[in-house]
C-alpha cells in the first residue's frame, strides 16, 4: 500500500475516532436536547400568544358592562401590552435577564385577567352574556395548555442542564459552546399552576 493510501485509512480512522468520542462524551445527547427546548418553548409561546389575542374581546365584552371599572380594565390591557413588547424569539432562552422580564410580564397579565374574571362576577348580566362565557371558557382552557406546554419545557431544560452540569458531558458543553439555559423558578409553579376559575353558579356580589 502506497503513502497515500495508508494515509486516507489513518484520516478515515482519526475521523471515526472523532465521531466515537464527541458521541461519547454527550454532544449528540446535548444536540438533541437543545432541539428539544427549542420545539418545548415554541410550544410555550404559542399557547401565551392565545392568550394575549383574547385580552382584546375580553376586555371589550366586559367593558359593555362595567365601564366604570376602569382601572381593571386598564391593568389588563396594560399588562398584554408589556407582554407584547417584549420580542418572544427562540434566543430568548440563551438570555436569562430577558427570560426573566419575559416570565414576570406573564405573571402580571395572567394576575390582571384573574382580577378581571373576579369583577366579572358582580355582574349577572355579563355572566348571562353568551360572548362572555364564551371567552371565559377559551381563557380557562388556554392556561390549562399552559401549564402543559410550560411543565414540558421545565422537564426539557432539566435534563438539558443536567448534560450540561455532568461529567464528562461537561467538557463537551465548554468545547462547543452549550451554556445552562434559564427556567421556570420553582417557587413560581404553585401559583402559576391553577388556572383562573370562575364559578358561574356563585352568588354574586354587589357592584
Amino acid at each position: 500500500m502506497n503513502l497515500r493510501g495508508i494515509l486516507q485509512r489513518l484520516g478515515w480512522l482519526a475521523a471515526l475516532l472523532a465521531m466515537a468520542l464527541i458521541s461519547g462524551c454527550g454532544y449528540n445527547a446535548l444536540q438533541e436536547s437543545d432541539e428539544e427546548i427549542g420545539a418545548t418553548w415554541s410550544e410555550v409561546l404559542n399557547q401565551y400568544q392565545r392568550r394575549a389575542d383574547l385580552v382584546p374581546n375580553l376586555v371589550s365584552v366586559v367593558k359593555g358592562y362595567a365601564a366604570h371599572e376602569k382601572e381593571v380594565l386598564e391593568a389588563v390591557t396594560a399588562a398584554r401590552s408589556q407582554v407584547g413588547g417584549i420580542r418572544a424569539t427562540p434566543e430568548l432562552v440563551n438570555d436569562e435577564q430577558a427570560f426573566k422580564r419575559f416570565v414576570t410580564a406573564q405573571q402580571e397579565l395572567r394576575g390582571a385577567l384573574s382580577r378581571l374574571l373576579v369583577v366579572a362576577e358582580n355582574y349577572p348580566q355579563l355572566k348571562a352574556d353568551g360572548l362572555y362565557r364564551d371567552l371565559q371558557a377559551q381563557l380557562e382552557g388556554t392556561e390549562n395548555r399552559i401549564t402543559v406546554a410550560r411543565n414540558r419545557y421545565i422537564e426539557a431544560v432539566k435534563d438539558y442542564n443536567v448534560t450540561v452540569r455532568s461529567f464528562p458531558s461537561n467538557f463537551t458543553a465548554q468545547w462547543f459552546g452549550f451554556k445552562v439555559k434559564p427556567n421556570f423558578a420553582v417557587e413560581n409553579e404553585s401559583m402559576l399552576a391553577k388556572p383562573p376559575v370562575v364559578d358561574f353558579g356563585a352568588t354574586p356580589a354587589k357592584p
